[in-house]
């Protein structure tokens, strides 16, 4: 059985930034894990170590990969 995780950053763009969803819904995107963490914050999940919370479901590599192929 796998783990719903309810945030997903999806892989980077190629402008580098990362598409945020939580629970299938698109918060933005991110160009830093700082964006994540305020896009989180604003979606009521405050206090979120954005770089090693088991929430997150980092896709493309994880939050230290901001631009393809890196």
């Amino acid at each position: 059985m796998s783990v719903r995780r309810p945030v997903v950053v999806s892989p980077p763009s190629g402008s580098g930034g990362r598409r945020v969803r939580v629970d299938g819904t698109i918060l933005g995107l991110a160009f830093r894990p700082a964006d994540v963490a305020e896009f989180l914050r604003r979606a009521g999940l405050e206090d979120v170590e954005v770089e090693t919370s088991a929430l997150i479901d980092w896709r493309g590599g994880g939050p230290g990969v901001w631009m393809e192929g890196s």
